[in-house]
């Protein structure tokens, strides 16, 4: 299974890695770090043909521009270990994105991750996940509740992360935008 995903910019990356170094820190959790990169996740898939994809993604970064997307808040997924993250507001170019690269993919896919359909998926960013006890979530969003979360975050690229191990590491990054020739 490979996620395709896309990386925060600089900026937004250090603040999500400072929190989840400050999370393990205060509260032991370190289970975020499976991902060693802060993104948004777009889709999950089984994709038996890789090089189809990357041109794929390739071809869709070439079309695609730059744009914003907004967080705010906080959100838990429950269950037996909470996840804990920020919310991303779905706007037309996020879910335009989406829902092109979900039935494209689809097509090239065996199986898709339920949770990335368009009509159920809630965009976010992970602060901690597979770690987090019923327990540690009330001090953990205490402690979450002092900081400001209405970020704006250039998305400008799509990543596919892949399952290495325990990690899941960059396979291919594609940056949006056309590269223009200078003469």
């Amino acid at each position: 299974m490979i996620a395709v995903t896309s990386l925060l910019d600089q900026s937004h990356s250090d603040r999500v890695t400072d929190l989840t170094e400050l999370l393990e820190k205060k509260f032991g959790l370190t289970g975020v770090k499976m991902t060693p990169y802060p993104h948004l996740t777009l889709l999950t898939a089984e994709v038996p043909d890789m090089e189809e994809l990357r041109e794929y993604l390739e071809q869709t970064c070439r079309e695609t521009e730059p744009f914003t997307i907004r967080t705010t808040g906080l959100g838990v997924f429950p269950g037996e270990c909470p996840v804990i993250y920020i919310p991303v507001l779905r706007t037309p170019p996020l879910n335009l994105l989406h829902t092109k690269l979900h039935g494209d993919i689809s097509e090239m896919s065996s199986e898709m991750g339920i949770y990335y359909n368009p009509s159920m998926w809630l965009p976010h960013v992970s602060l901690a996940l597979g770690d987090t006890t019923r327990e540690t979530l009330g001090p953990v969003l205490s402690f979450l509740c002092s900081y400001n979360f209405n970020w704006e975050i250039t998305l400008d690229n799509l990543t596919i992360l892949q399952k290495s191990g325990d990690y899941f590491l960059k396979d291919e990054e594609y940056h949006f935008g056309r590269k223009e020739l200078t003469i």
